[in-house]
């Protein structure tokens, strides 16, 4: 059964206004609804002692697209030591970033979980850490807000959870 609910004269001139802008070439077209939406999320638990990070997320796809490929970013407030073994599937981007390839995400299902180990440069005792996709598939997400965290660490051993 399909309903029509009735439009405000504002929302309207909205529409009329970002179709206007997607024709005139202003607006990528996966802003308008041309390409899949997914809403991708991240989700784990990091802890830091003695200036060595441990983290384990999960990636979520929320739907109600799949992706065909996504890659994460971890970005640190502190540079990380040079020389470091990383996951498969991970790889330093610059002096505090790693990018990890996630890989398809169904909709509606989670990936294989991700965990890293990493040693910051001298001995902070707390580091911001922030995620967010860098690449998606060419699925647009219009929910950053659970793909795009950050996360203050404490040089405490404790667990932080996002």
């Amino acid at each position: 059964m399909r309903r029509v609910l009735p439009v405000s004269v504002s929302v309207s001139v909205v529409a009329v206004a970002a179709l206007a802008a997607v024709a005139a070439g202003t607006v990528p077209a996966g802003a308008a609804g041309g390409d899949p939406e997914a809403d991708l999320a991240y989700h784990g638990v990091v802890s830091m002692s003695g200036g060595r990070v441990d983290l384990r997320f999960t990636p979520r796809n929320h739907g109600p697209s799949a992706v065909p490929d996504t890659t994460v970013r971890l970005r640190w407030s502190v540079p990380l030591v040079d020389g470091q073994a990383l996951p498969e599937g991970c790889a330093r981007s610059a002096a505090r970033e790693v990018l990890c390839r996630v890989g398809a995400l169904a909709a509606d299902d989670r990936g294989r979980q991700i965990g890293l180990r990493v040693r910051l440069r001298g001995a902070p005792s707390e580091v911001l850490l922030e995620t967010d996709t860098v690449w998606s598939g060419g699925a647009v997400d219009r929910n950053r807000s659970n793909d795009r965290q950050r996360v203050l660490v404490l040089d405490t051993g404790d667990r932080y959870y996002f």
